[in-house]
């Protein structure tokens, strides 16, 4: 089993930007430009190494190679985006991988390609690509190319002696554990053997309702690979463990003014296997709720209001500071009703709210997160 931290250190430290590997400060897919760079990454990638892995390291300073993070960024709707603009798509996993010298909401995104050994391209036009267009790595550069058939496999002995640096060991293990325990024992940290093989850690704020038990500031990490399963600094959280099986339900507060309640907003089961393997399945839950359309016209008219005394540089009220905790939340909530210009207000909201230092930044990434997953399904 590949320890996905130590595998990101041997790419940092023995290899430049090349044919199997790249890096990035950061990505975007929230928007058609940022899709469609990514796209033609993983396009290039795919088709450069048709016999080995490829990789992409997320949250990285080009220049010195200096960690700086990103957020958790969910990956069980990223295939879904790949098939729905590739043709002989890949097969594409996103995973987080925590550093120790990260803050604990940061961490390294790591993107493993695996080509099934045909031409990958682009299904239809996307940004400034044009459907049918052909991407390889020229070095460390993506570029449209007419396809030779004549591709030297030139990469598939390094990758390997790569990953067989990166194998894990029961001193990484214990380790990773010991890490987990001490920086998340304010947290109720907990550790779980699955098939005497497996080691998930977990920690979260209990809260009682009722007879349910939930969690808050949830984190779940597969210590073997040294990855992060889950992570949550604002839903609450259900979870289930049985023998073989780690199950988390996760919870959004909606609503608008005073009327919030908890629905249920996706479930992930782990499920942990004889044959050292595991997988994740998850399932969208999320139904969302209609609201009354006159009150959500007026909700609407407010928040365009607020967006424009924003645009402006206008000193904002008492009101509108405490509306303005609400703006993404409610933007969201009228999208969700088919208020269908309410997305761009939203994602035009986007600088004026990460200006902001009373956390309503967290609220908009929180906003696009949900509407990823119900927009991939």
């Amino acid at each position: 089993m590949i320890n996905k931290r130590l595998l990101i250190k041997h790419l940092l430290a023995h290899n430049d930007e090349n044919s199997f590997y790249d890096k990035k400060r950061k990505i975007d897919i929230s928007l058609k430009e940022g899709k469609a760079k990514f796209l033609k990454h993983i396009c290039a990638l795919s088709n450069s190494n048709p016999k080995n892995n490829s990789y992409i390291v997320i949250g990285v300073e080009d220049t010195d190679n200096s960690i700086l993070g990103v957020d958790f960024f969910d990956d069980s709707k990223i295939q879904n985006l790949i098939n729905a603009y590739l043709t002989n798509p890949p097969i594409v996993q996103y995973e987080n991988i925590p550093f120790p010298n990260l803050p604990e909401d940061k961490v390294v995104g790591l993107v493993t390609i695996r080509p099934l050994g045909k031409l990958t391209a682009l299904k239809k036009n996307i940004w400034k690509y044009y459907g049918g267009s052909v991407f390889f790595r020229d070095g460390s550069i993506s570029m449209p190319k007419v396809f030779k058939s004549d591709i030297k496999d030139v990469n598939s002995k390094i990758v390997e002696a790569i990953e067989n640096n990166a194998q894990n060991n029961i001193e990484h293990t214990l380790d990773g554990v010991m890490h987990f325990m001490n920086t998340r024992k304010d947290f109720n940290a907990q550790y779980k053997v699955f098939k005497e093989y497996f080691v998930v850690c977990w920690a979260g704020q209990k809260k009682v309702v009722k007879e349910d038990v939930f969690y808050s500031r949830v984190d779940i990490e597969l210590i073997n690979e040294q990855v992060r399963l889950f992570f949550s600094a604002l839903d609450e959280v259900s979870i289930k463990i049985t023998e073989n099986t780690f199950e988390i339900i996760e919870y959004v507060n909606f609503g608008y003014q005073k009327h919030f309640k908890y629905y249920p907003l996706e479930k992930t089961v782990i499920s942990f296997q004889d044959n050292a393997h595991y997988n994740i399945v998850t399932k969208l839950l999320f139904n969302p709720p209609q609201f009354n359309k006159k009150t959500l016209h007026h909700i609407y008219n407010t928040n365009n209001a607020l967006l424009e005394k924003l645009r402006k540089g206008l000193t904002l009220t008492k009101n509108d500071l405490s509306d303005l905790n609400q703006l993404p939340s409610n933007y969201l909530i009228c999208y969700l009703n088919d208020f269908k210009d309410a997305l761009d207000k939203l994602q035009d909201a986007k600088p004026f709210l990460k200006a902001q230092n009373n956390g309503v930044y967290l609220m908009y990434k929180e906003a696009m997160r949900i509407l990823r997953k119900v927009k991939y399904n």
